[in-house]
């Protein structure tokens, strides 16, 4: 008797799986129908040709655009500042090194120097950090291009407003 029950479960397992198979008639019939609509679209359109509109094309003269650089988003820090070693700062300052043992910033300023660069030292004594100017100026683009240079080799280079 089990062996009836187990054979005919196995036969409703078997049925009820091929009973859900799609079969490759069913998508050939899906297609064909598509296909008869999209030929009897085609031929209701050959009959009514539709226009196409086009806007007209209005010549506008051309106006001025002036480009504005994006240096005036440049951050800038200020500090008090005095200058322990170099010329004097101007008002823009681009700093590549800070400090806050001296001995250390004088020998980023060595390295500025043998580099051609016009380095200097200044010290902050709010914060009691060296800072090493790598360049001062007295515009704002030219120290923002300076530092942008700068940022090859230092690329924490950053932009200082000197507060006398």
């Amino acid at each position: 008797m089990k062996k009836y029950t187990v054979l005919c479960a196995g036969l409703c397992v078997a049925l009820a799986f091929t009973g859900c198979k799609s079969s490759e008639s069913a998508y050939r019939k899906a297609y064909e129908k598509a296909k008869a609509q999209e030929e009897q679209t085609a031929v209701q359109n050959q009959g009514s040709e539709e226009i196409a509109v086009v806007t007209p094309v209005v010549e506008k003269p051309a106006t001025e655009t002036v480009v504005v650089d994006n240096v005036d988003n440049v951050p800038v820090r200020q500090e008090s500042l005095s200058v322990v070693s170099g010329a004097g700062l101007k008002n823009f300052s681009v700093v590549v090194g800070s400090f806050s043992v001296q001995a250390n910033a004088e020998g980023l300023q060595s390295t500025l120097k043998s580099r051609g660069y016009d380095a200097q030292i200044a010290y902050n004594s709010s914060n009691q950090m060296y800072r090493v100017v790598a360049g001062t100026f007295d515009i704002k683009t030219d120290a923002v291009r300076s530092r942008n240079e700068l940022r090859s080799e230092y690329p924490d280079a950053w932009l200082l407003f000197n507060q006398k």
